[in-house]
């Protein structure tokens, strides 16, 4: 199996073209792909194994080592992309990171509203190739883009991370054992879950974040008589992620832990430029970092789902391989 490349290339190396079929963006400039709202076919004899739950009072898919209590185990949140909680693929991924001696908490990120996929847009068929079935085509590509922009703005950074601070603070305390034993909590995060590993791992303000504020702020100055904002996190000991989207060079600041990121080529959801500000920002705070960008694949591959192309089966693994060994080593 040929190993990825390391995110050091020449920027014409990094300025080629690679067309990956299923690899189009839903709407307009980095965000959601397809990948990121559609699972792939579940791998044949593959089914869940853990539970739905409450937790904290957040819905949850909880997944425990065979042997845990009584086998000491470390403590993993599993950030999901727009497939959401009930996605069988996102479930048997976790149960993956149980099978390595985590305890897996999957929070559902959305509160039961799962990114809307190709199915939820109105489909055409299309015989030909005239103008009018271009501009059916172009249509129903609008109204993909429209659904998961409006689906975007109800799932923002100021809902989400008070949903996983709830999640954090009952892990503390249910598994206690476990996150003890790992000297604190990992995260793993893939697609959209990619960049809240990068906030959880993170050292922040509420005036820098904008969850949890309460009042306006100009250019990061507190209003006048108005107490300086409490610094929250980092929340987790490691991270990794997955092919991030909705990223932006402000997200790799105030970063406190180790990351390890799986990137993908010429990824349009999460564009060289913003990989290598993120690169500078980590080597300039000598944050402890691993990139690799893995060549020839679709964004959203690396999760749980069956290919039939055989390099991006061996890339899926190897992508597992580089997440799984991060946070056991760390």
């Amino acid at each position: 199996m040929a190993e990825p490349d390391v995110a050091t290339k020449a920027p014409e190396y990094d300025a080629q073209e690679t067309a990956i079929p299923g690899d189009t963006p839903t709407h307009t400039g980095p965000g959601m792909g397809e990948h990121c709202t559609t699972d792939r076919p579940t791998p044949a004899g593959l089914t869940p194994k853990g539970e739905l739950r409450k937790l904290g009072g957040v819905d949850v898919y909880l997944t425990k080592p065979e042997g845990y209590p009584a086998d000491p185990s470390k403590l993993l949140l599993l950030l999901t992309g727009g497939t959401g909680l009930k996605s069988t693929n996102n479930q048997i991924q976790a149960d993956q990171y149980a099978d390595e001696g985590f305890v897996v908490v999957m929070p559902d990120l959305f509160e039961g509203d799962p990114a809307p996929n190709s199915s939820t847009a109105p489909g055409i068929e299309t015989h030909g190739s005239s103008l009018l079935d271009v501009f059916k085509l172009k249509a129903v590509e609008t109204a993909k883009s429209f659904l998961i922009d409006m689906w975007l703005a109800r799932h923002t950074e100021e809902k989400v991370m008070p949903l996983l601070e709830k999640v954090i603070d009952a892990c503390n305390g249910e598994f206690a054992d476990a996150v003890g034993n790992g000297g604190g909590i990992y995260a793993i995060g893939y697609c959209f879950g990619g960049r809240y590993v990068l906030l959880l791992a993170s050292k922040r303000s509420s005036v820098h974040t904008g969850w949890g504020r309460t009042q306006n702020h100009a250019e990061g100055e507190a209003d006048a008589g108005a107490s300086l904002p409490d610094e929250k996190g980092p929340y987790i000991k490691a991270g990794a992620l997955a092919h991030a989207t909705l990223v932006s060079p402000d997200d790799f600041q105030g970063l406190q832990v180790p990351v390890s990121l799986v990137c993908v080529e010429d990824d349009p959801l999460f564009p060289d430029d913003i990989r290598e500000a993120g690169e500078g920002i980590m080597s300039k705070e000598s944050v402890e970092h691993e990139v690799q960008v893995y060549p020839g694949v679709p964004h959203g591959f690396a999760v749980v789902g069956d290919y039939d192309d055989a390099h991006i089966k061996d890339a899926q693994a190897t992508a597992f391989e580089q997440m799984l060994k991060w946070v056991k080593g760390h």
